[in-house]
């Protein structure tokens, strides 16, 4: 569709160059915090890491933009740069024109320039992006600089942003002049729902739209969230091709994309190096409920647990003589979604495959009969074992172990209602 049957002036979602509008959300905001507290200690050194389009160049260009005019600062993509390389573009962007120079002559310039700012004025800042593919040689200097001190404090601030956790880099011991001055190891998280809807009707709205709430429905703004889990330039991209495909307003859920999702860096980090009380907690798992392509329920799992079947009395209720009266549980634990058959006739099963106990990731497809029940779950990207830690807690298994038994014996005894017209299908 052209942006201007959408009532567009320009386009909202560009995939390069500077972002029409910048929009606040919780996890780029403390991102910024990390920055500017880095930028007021003495020896201020930080890691900030998220996957591609994690929104890491814009929170890093919103803080540089956001400094007085002078101070000294340099972005600098470290993609295969060496100590030369790395030099000459740091100088650069000091405000040096520069000749071609060796490598002593450079890193010498270097270390002036960042001893007479940090005596006279504030000590220079460095922000590396991919600092995970610099040359070993620019490591070393780095690690150099990092050792460069005034009375005062350090003589240059650093920012090394990476798309992986720089977790393994900063144990190594050549890495130590960096690692023993970092103050803050941050790891962007993705936008919850609310912060996801916000964020696309604020850059439609910044573009020209009067009614971004009717080009982008609540339901779009959630389906954009569950396909991008919540990364800014997933849903950015989503979006893009949904207004170019969509034929009429308000966009359908049929021009939205579901793209492979970026996992998160902070896998590697232990539970001691997150910051709970900063984290928001996750979206519950959202479960739609089809038959033959028709959307029959459409629910979050607001519950710890529930019950699937053809009884009225459950949770998610299946009219089908394809579903046993108490066909399968859905338990929450933590941030895991498990799913139990109760012994069913007919079975359960999970992306075509029949399972007992099975746990479930984003966008896994849980058939009974000829119902399904999709399930949305961005933060579930990995299947964990049931033998594993994590399902360890015997009792929560013996709970379970003990629904299984009572609604078996349930199904046994109770004979179907008069108002069922067939019996479940025997195998």
């Amino acid at each position: 569709m052209d942006l201007g049957a959408v009532g567009l002036s320009e386009q909202p979602f560009p995939t390069h160059g500077k972002p029409l509008a910048i929009i606040s959300y919780a996890s780029r905001d403390a991102a910024i915090e990390v920055l500017k507290d880095t930028c007021k200690q003495s020896n201020g050194i930080s890691l900030l890491q998220g996957p591609q389009l994690a929104g890491k160049s814009t929170a890093i260009r919103s803080f540089a933009e956001s400094l007085p005019e002078d101070c000294s600062i340099a972005i600098i993509d470290g993609r295969g740069l060496n100590t030369t390389q790395l030099l000459i573009s740091m100088l650069r962007q000091f405000g040096y024109d520069l000749e071609l120079s060796s490598a002593n002559e450079l890193l010498g310039l270097v270390r002036i320039f960042a001893q007479q700012q940090a005596a006279s004025h504030e000590a220079p800042i460095l922000l590396i992006e991919n600092a995970q593919e610099l040359n070993p040689s620019a490591l070393r200097t780095l690690c150099e600089l990092a050792e460069l001190r005034i009375s005062t404090g350090s003589a240059l601030k650093m920012v090394l942003v990476s798309d992986h956790s720089l977790r393994q880099m900063m144990t190594a011991p050549a890495m130590a002049p960096i690692a023993s001055r970092v103050i803050h190891n941050f790891h962007l998280r993705p936008m919850n729902r609310v912060e996801t809807k916000t964020y696309l009707h604020q850059k439609l709205h910044a573009a020209g739209s009067d009614f971004p709430a009717y080009v982008f429905t609540d339901a779009i703004c959630t389906d954009i969230w569950q396909a991008s889990g919540g990364w800014p330039g997933v849903a950015d991209r989503i979006a893009l091709l949904a207004i170019a495909k969509s034929e009429t307003l308000p966009v359908r859920l049929t021009d939205i994309e579901h793209p492979a999702l970026p996992i998160g860096t902070w896998d590697e980090v232990s539970a001691i190096e997150v910051d709970a009380d900063k984290l928001l907690p996750p979206e519950p798992p959202r479960l739609i409920v089809t038959n033959n392509g028709s959307v029959m329920n459409d629910l979050t799992m607001q519950k710890s647990r529930l019950l699937v079947g053809r009884s009225e009395h459950n949770d998610i209720s299946i009219n089908s003589r394809f579903v046993s009266r108490h066909h399968s549980l859905l338990v929450r634990h933590g941030a895991t979604t498990f799913l139990m058959d109760l012994n069913s006739t007919n079975g359960t099963f999970v992306n075509s495959k029949r399972v007992s106990n099975h746990v479930l990731i984003h966008d896994d497809v849980i058939t009974l009969g000829h119902h399904r029940i999709k399930f949305y779950d961005p933060h579930a990207t990995v299947r964990h074992d049931l033998e594993g830690a994590e399902f360890a807690d015997t009792s929560i298994m013996k709970t379970l172990e003990d629904m299984r038994n009572l609604l078996a014996r349930e199904n046994t005894e109770l004979l179907p209602a008069a108002s069922e017209d067939l019996p479940t299908i025997q195998t």
